[in-house]
């Protein structure tokens, strides 16, 4: 059988042909909407040159279409009470299965053993609950990707493409920008899922940058920056920083911001990447000239 999962009829004849019961906490939602498919697949870019690493297939709707479009496609799926359905609803000599969590895969063995040399792009709908937790495995282990496309609730795609000032600009969007160009690609309602969610979901793409968008001295420092920037949002920089970064003296962070131009009681949620590196490297020559004395 290879009929098109998106069909809402073939999808509860399926889901009711094997009696599965979606497992609680798995946050799982299966699209039904073949038009939404083929929009995640442009917006992806996917074609016979690419490989593609597909996380939580679910029944494998999305999977087919992968499967259709790309060289290869390797997913992964922590539930194992669907592996009775892939064997009828994916027979694709170009996909590999894996049954197993995607937070617990050895990564690095997994691009070793299936994508050597190739173009990799990630296309996945994701369980919400999860969403950051993926995303950051995905770049913290500096995998050779061209890209990233999910799916997430709307607010999330929202928080990753915002901009310095917005309201959804956080840590995360910080962290996401320097190490990708993300760019919302379309909206998606709640209608075209089985079961249907609360909520609006978003696709959002986002291509990895070959080279740092910023040069730095101290990752470390720059990356604890931003994060202490944003441990208490409603105080200033000087005031959040030195609050959380015990070695930083307020007095030397607010020289520093002051030399650079900035307002000294300037917010964190104010601040580009491209600020935050100025301000990090900075710091990291106070330290570094403190550690020498």
């Amino acid at each position: 059988m290879n009929d098109r999962l998106h069909i809402p009829r073939i999808t509860k004849d399926v889901l009711k042909k094997y009696k599965f019961h979606l497992t609680k906490g798995l946050g799982q939602n299966f699209l039904i909407d073949g038009s939404v498919i083929e929009k995640i697949c442009n917006a992806a870019d996917i074609n016979k040159d690419d490989a593609v690493l597909e996380i939580g297939p679910g029944i494998g709707t999305l999977t087919q279409h992968l499967c259709e479009k790309a060289k290869k496609v390797v997913s992964v799926e922590i539930d194992r009470q669907l592996e009775a359905i892939h064997h009828e609803t994916l027979p694709y000599k170009n996909l590999t299965l894996i049954y197993d969590d995607f937070m617990k895969v050895d990564l690095i063995k997994l691009f070793n053993d299936y994508f050597l040399n190739e173009n990799v792009k990630v296309v996945a709908n994701i369980p919400y609950y999860i969403t950051t937790p993926i995303v950051m495995r995905l770049l913290e282990e500096r995998l050779p990707l061209d890209s990233i496309t999910v799916m997430v609730q709307k607010e999330v795609a929202n928080r990753f493409s915002s901009l310095p000032g917005s309201k959804d600009y956080g840590s995360i969007t910080a962290v996401i920008q320097y190490y990708t160009d993300p760019k919302m690609a379309f909206i998606v309602p709640g209608t075209v899922f089985i079961p249907q969610p609360k909520v609006d979901s978003a696709v959002i793409v986002m291509k990895l940058h070959k080279q740092p968008p910023v040069q730095l001295d101290n990752e470390n420092l720059f990356f604890r920056l931003i994060k202490g920037a944003f441990g208490q949002r409603r105080k200033t920089l000087v005031n959040s920083v030195s609050g959380t970064i015990p070695e930083i003296k307020k007095d030397d962070l607010l020289s520093i911001i002051t030399k650079l131009g900035f307002n000294p009681a300037i917010r964190g949620e104010k601040l580009s990447i491209h600020d935050f590196a100025l301000i990090a490297n900075e710091l990291n020559r106070l330290l570094d000239s403190a550690q020498r004395l």
